[in-house]
């Protein structure tokens, strides 16, 4: 009778441990498995996320024209540095949350204006005899209005279910470009700009010796559109 319950005293100690050794295992395989989901999961939602925001492939065409070369007489007196904050929508009636496009653009811009000695003609220049020179400068121009685009970017964009406004970024970016234009004109930069282009003009012929320098009155011209 001793023999008997020792032997199912031993072969109950053998299926706890069996069971504890199973546990184990299982415990350890379902957390393999539970990583390897999460692996697949997050496998799963990176290649999802290619596909609903690829990763744009740019290729250059390997043709270069060269269109046209010009020579250079611009004198760049004047530059300002903008900011603009402009805000683009598009299809925002009834159907905006089908439709509809807006975005803020915070655009950082250049504005550069000079006068463009290459429009001088011979009698601009008038020497008496004296030695008074006489001048007739061309009037300041805006000569070139362009977008930084490291520094510019789209803060915010809500866009309806069926799609965005292909056009809705470049218009942003028109319309970026004209605004800084304005503010920098409002601001005065022709007016900067042709004092500056006289006082650089002035030093260059008092260091050829001559002893006096006057300008004729010029307006700048002012821009109607972004260059």
């Amino acid at each position: 009778m001793e023999m008997k319950i020792n032997l199912n005293t031993v072969v109950l100690v053998f299926v706890l441990l069996a069971l504890f050794i199973g546990g184990i295992v299982l415990f350890f395989a379902v957390q393999q498995m539970t990583q390897s989901l999460e692996s697949a999961d997050e496998t799963l939602q990176k290649r999802i996320e290619e596909i609903v925001n690829p990763i744009p492939t740019i290729i250059p065409d390997p043709v270069t024209v060269l269109v046209e070369v010009q020579d250079l007489s611009s004198l760049e007196t004047a530059a300002y540095s903008v900011e603009k904050i402009i805000t683009a929508e598009s299809g925002q009636g009834p159907f905006g949350f089908l439709f509809g496009d807006r975005l803020i653009l915070v655009a950082h811009g250049r504005i550069i204006a000079g006068v463009d000695l290459g429009k001088m003609e011979d009698d601009d220049i008038v020497i008496d005899a004296d030695g008074r020179v006489q001048v007739t400068l061309p009037p300041a121009e805006i000569l070139h209005v362009y977008l930084d685009n490291e520094k510019s970017y789209i803060y915010d964009r809500d866009t309806g279910f069926i799609g965005m406004n292909p056009a809705l970024e470049s218009e942003a970016r028109r319309a970026a470009e004209r605004e800084i234009l304005n503010a920098a004109v409002e601001d005065g930069i022709l007016n900067i700009a042709q004092e500056n282009a006289e006082a650089y003009i002035e030093r260059f012929i008092l260091s050829l010796g001559f002893r006096d320098v006057e300008f004729a009155e010029v307006m700048p011209i002012e821009p109607t559109t972004a260059p």
